[in-house]
């Protein structure tokens, strides 16, 4: 059975950083497709942030060159480090992942809709203020 486990969510000033975690049981990290999505109220789940199994990564543009999406292949757990964060970025950040062979091409197109992804975190909230 497959769970994830966000957490390192938080309150910033703009600008500021945060460093969330998925801890994961179930699957290996290193061997399959992981990513982080993001949802505010009233608008549909946002695709932030890929990882392949074979370490090639996928941002959406709106986070490119500021975040960070990496993999602790000794605790199972994926990271998404959040820099230079303004008040766009505040949501509730998700992890989810592909449990089985994906191609790399597969991984990153996956962060175009939430309906690919079939197992999911409760989520970590991230809240930016200026």
């Amino acid at each position: 059975q497959v769970q994830l486990v966000e957490s390192g969510g938080g309150s910033v000033l703009s600008g500021g950083s945060l460093r969330l975690a998925c801890t994961t049981s179930g699957l290996t990290v290193m061997s399959n497709c992981v990513a982080w999505f993001r949802q505010v109220p009233g608008k549909e789940r946002e695709g932030v942030a890929a990882r392949s199994d074979a370490g090639y990564t996928y941002y959406s543009d709106s986070v490119k060159g500021r975040f960070t999406i990496s993999r602790d292949k000794n605790k199972n757990v994926v990271h998404l480090q959040l820099t230079d964060l303004n008040r766009e970025d505040t949501a509730m950040y998700y992890c989810t992942a592909v449990k089985g062979p994906v191609s790399s091409e597969n991984c990153g197109r996956r962060l175009e809709s939430a309906t690919e992804w079939p197992y999911w975190g409760q989520g970590t909230q991230v809240t930016v203020s200026s």
